[in-house]
């Protein structure tokens, strides 16, 4: 068994998205090659309706799957597929846009809206599959107590739980949450490219350890709130939480290791498909007949 080590950190750029809804983007473009099969991480987190609330009108996606984890809040969405429905507390939306959709996510003022959206990428031969949406509500999600701590299993699989199962892409996405000064071994495929976003309080990732099992400060593997740590190779993941616990998301996925040509909210395989993906857009042939 070989421990992940972190080989980056990363706290993002603020920025502002859709009608002009304030977040960080954490990662993006630059960090596709240590991120693949993921594209992009926006974290979301306000007590003022104002940071969010004229939201993300409709808008076009193509060539990806975008997932949306709420921690607090609720977010109104529909879809040129006809689908709509509200995301509370703990649930999340998983939505493939493959050949193309128009899309529309709402947040309705509250006392906190804070959560993620993830761009996953979607395989050269499924770039144009039919469109597919739905969401994972509470009763959905794995819940798991452990002695360290709770586990939330939304996709992929921990301690033999399983989440929901990508159909293009076997994506792991687990929120975990520790007690103070408890360490946990996650196993992980030794293919996959894994990182974390900390979400509450701050933990030690690797082989941070001195001889007597305590904290080697000359290792620098703490992670604080609100940062993502990307790891290296290896096959497990190895996390001890800070002294007021830790909360995170571990990401992890096979790298599809194939090019990328990305224009806005459409990521292609090559210029000449972007261009061809808003020529359709602004003829009104982006949107696909399908059996949907």
């Amino acid at each position: 068994m070989t421990i992940k080590n972190i080989k980056k950190r990363i706290t993002g750029q603020a920025t502002q998205d859709g009608a002009g809804v304030k977040l960080i983007r954490v990662l993006g473009y630059e960090n596709v090659k240590d991120i693949d099969p993921f594209l992009m991480l926006d974290a979301f987190d306000s007590t003022n309706p104002e940071d969010y609330i004229a939201g993300f009108p409709m808008h076009p996606h193509r060539g990806i799957e975008t997932i949306t984890y709420l921690i607090e809040g609720h977010i109104e969405h529909k879809d040129s597929l006809g689908n709509g429905g509200t995301i509370h507390k703990g649930e999340s939306q998983w939505m493939t846009a493959g050949s193309g959709i128009m899309h529309e996510e709402m947040p309705k003022e509250d006392d906190r809206l804070f959560g993620l959206q993830i761009w996953l990428n979607l395989p050269k031969k499924d770039k144009m599959t039919d469109p597919n949406y739905f969401d994972i509500k509470n009763d959905m999600i794995k819940e798991i107590n452990i002695d360290e701590g709770h586990v939330r299993v939304i996709s992929g699989e921990f301690n033999g739980h399983k989440g929901i199962t990508g159909k293009f892409i076997k994506a792991t996405l687990i929120d975990f949450s520790l007690k103070p000064n408890n360490e946990l071994i996650i196993p992980v495929n030794t293919e996959d490219n894994a990182f974390v976003y900390v979400f509450e309080g701050n933990g030690y990732f690797g082989n941070n350890m001195n001889n007597d099992n305590k904290i080697d400060n000359k290792i620098n593997n703490n992670v604080e709130n609100k940062t993502v740590a990307i790891f290296d190779d290896g096959d497990e993941i190895k996390v001890k939480s800070g002294v007021n616990g830790i909360r995170f998301l571990l990401f992890a996925g096979k790298p599809l290791k194939e090019p990328i040509a990305w224009g806005g909210p459409i990521v292609m395989n090559d210029e000449s498909e972007l261009i061809n993906a808003f020529d359709e857009l602004q003829n009104g042939k982006f949107i696909k007949n399908t059996d949907n």
